[in-house]
């Protein structure tokens, strides 16, 4: 694994997000910089599943020039081993296990987060992968299930395996995005694993990289949500590890931005045109990108229904060339106890 990390700054991972990180984002991602490390959207993996083509095209068809791992989500170990067969025969560049997903239809099955209710079962899963993946083995994580009590047991487990490298979001499964990370878990991984450990959870800019980075001592940095919002944050966070100016963003570069992924989404429209379905697909990311503006902003385009309105709404309020915020508001619907890892808030 350490021969995919950069030689003299913390790494930066593009975290897998369910519907949202295939392959017409990863080219978005690419066109603004990127991150040095993509994995893919979750493979479900159960007695009877088969391989999502749809997210295989991540794989094969990956444009960025940058190693992708993929994921699984799952509990069957004879399927999850004969998925890792499959997926070995395409370009990956390793496979990483979710363990943290909080989708209650995911912890229903025990698969995802559900499964660190149950840490033995972890430990087996884990034994039984680690010896059938061939190359680069990695696992994302939470700190517990119901607290961050638990992380200990599971520390216990991942420290049997040679796992080559380990992503912790700092929060519990039942935490889901509403509190503030746990970074105290995050530290005494990386001072408990041999291998690289990630830490994820809350980056919403630099400043909270550089907290989270300061307060774990983690070989790197996982960004989802965040990323979704500024697609310019792996480059920002380059420019801070260099010692950089870091350049601000305006509305209209932000407009571009929801350009792109409106242009490349479209793309995989690949029968009738429909810009309804279309403006459905942007709410995803838009969702994320309107935090920190005019509450309106977001008011309007969940709303919108046509292609035709959905672009009015964002030129009326991106098509300017002023400072778009750094930060969304502080305990938004999508973006919740982050303050903590602002300088101000540890001073």
């Amino acid at each position: 694994m350490k021969d995919l990390l950069p030689a003299n700054r913390p790494v930066l991972v593009l975290a897998p997000m369910q519907d949202v990180t295939d392959l017409p984002f990863m080219r978005v991602m690419a066109r603004f910089g990127g991150p040095d490390l993509y994995v893919t959207e979750y493979f479900r993996v159960y007695e009877s599943s088969r391989i999502t083509p749809y997210i295989l095209r991540s794989i094969d068809e990956n444009p960025t020039g940058k190693p992708i791992f993929a994921q699984m989500i799952g509990q069957d170990i004879p399927a999850l081993l004969r998925t890792v067969k499959e997926l070995e025969e395409h370009p990956i560049a390793g496979i990483d296990l979710n363990l943290g997903c909080p989708a209650p239809v995911v912890c229903r099955k025990d698969a995802g987060g559900g499964l660190l209710r149950n840490p033995d079962k972890v430990d087996r899963i884990l034994g039984a992968l680690r010896e059938a993946v061939q190359g680069r083995f990695t696992v994302k994580t939470r700190v517990g299930y119901e607290d961050p009590s638990e992380f200990a047991a599971l520390l216990e487990v991942f420290q049997r395996h040679k796992i080559d490298a380990l992503a912790i979001h700092g929060r519990t499964v039942k935490e889901r995005y509403q509190s503030p990370v746990h970074p105290e878990c995050i530290r005494r991984a990386v001072e408990a694993m041999p291998c690289p450990v990630i830490a994820n959870g809350n980056v919403v800019n630099v400043d909270t990289g550089l907290s989270v980075l300061d307060q774990t001592g983690a070989a790197g940095l996982m960004l989802g949500r965040g990323a979704i919002r500024n697609p310019w944050l792996f480059d920002q966070l380059r420019a801070a590890f260099a010692g950089q100016e870091i350049p601000g963003r305006s509305g209209q570069d932000l407009l571009d931005y929801i350009e792109a992924l409106w242009e490349e989404t479209a793309r995989e429209q690949r029968k009738v045109y429909r810009g309804d379905k279309q403006v459905h697909k942007m709410k995803r990311y838009v969702a994320y990108i309107t935090q920190g503006l005019d509450p309106a902003f977001d008011h309007d385009i969940l709303r919108a229904r046509e292609e035709e309105e959905f672009f009015r709404i964002c030129r009326q309020h991106l098509g300017h060339d002023d400072a778009v915020p750094d930060l969304p508001q502080e305990e938004s619907r999508r973006f919740c106890g982050f303050a903590e890892l602002l300088p101000t808030s540890r001073n």
